[in-house]
């Protein structure tokens, strides 16, 4: 009997082994496929109107069949929610490494600065995040998910305010943070509609000074 249950077990062993590594390809494929969808999606932004942009375009750029893309998404409107997370995410991750890869005498001002000029910056290099975000083509539920404070750009603010500042973490402070990012990102948009690079800046610094007064009085 005792050889007969190894035997079981060897090949419900064998079973799994190979199961699993059917598995595990099939996996990556699916990530990759999901990636390719994204960038597809990436960059037709800006090089059509957004009206232009249908799932049957995204599919052709990623050189997938629309059924294939609609494994993976619902439509369209989801495919731009997710590639407007993947690229805060991405924003996010780069800010947190500045700030601790950096060794300076933290400066709550200067901060605060950094983290607006970097998050221009982000919009400057990534044209695709930039008709998303200014353009109002993000749904309001994942707007209202990146926008909370917990977890949104401005988290990445206050958690330097509690930990380098001391400020007491709380519901104040994520409303204030919440106000701060909903005008922030209105007045970028508004700066974005300035006719030159001049007047753009402007209204940059002016919503550095905003900002600063209202968070860091």
């Amino acid at each position: 009997m005792r050889g007969r249950e190894c035997e079981s077990r060897s090949r419900f062993t064998q079973a799994m082994t190979v199961s699993a590594s059917r598995r595990t390809p099939l996996q990556a494929r699916s990530n990759q496929t999901v990636e390719e969808i994204l960038d597809a999606a990436s960059s037709l932004l800006g090089r059509l109107p957004f009206e232009e942009i249908t799932t049957s375009r995204i599919a052709a750029q990623a050189g997938i069949s629309v059924g294939a893309l609609y494994r993976f998404y619902s439509g369209r409107q989801e495919i731009f929610d997710r590639v407007a997370v993947r690229e805060l995410d991405a924003f996010r991750a780069g800010i947190e490494r500045a700030f601790t890869a950096r060794q300076l005498i933290f400066s709550p001002r200067k901060s605060l600065g950094r983290v607006l000029d970097a998050y221009v910056d982000f919009l400057e290099s990534h044209p695709h995040f930039r008709e998303l975000a200014l353009g109002n083509h993000i749904s309001e539920s994942t707007r209202e998910s990146q926008a909370d404070p917990q977890t949104g750009p401005g988290g990445i603010l206050g958690d330097l305010l509690v930990k380098k500042c001391g400020w007491k973490p709380g519901k104040k402070l994520q409303l204030r943070i919440r106000i701060a990012a909903e005008a922030g990102d209105r007045v970028i948009a508004f700066a974005y509609r300035q006719e030159s690079a001049e007047a753009r800046q402007a209204v940059l610094k002016e919503l550095k000074d905003m900002l600063t007064g209202y968070l860091l009085p």
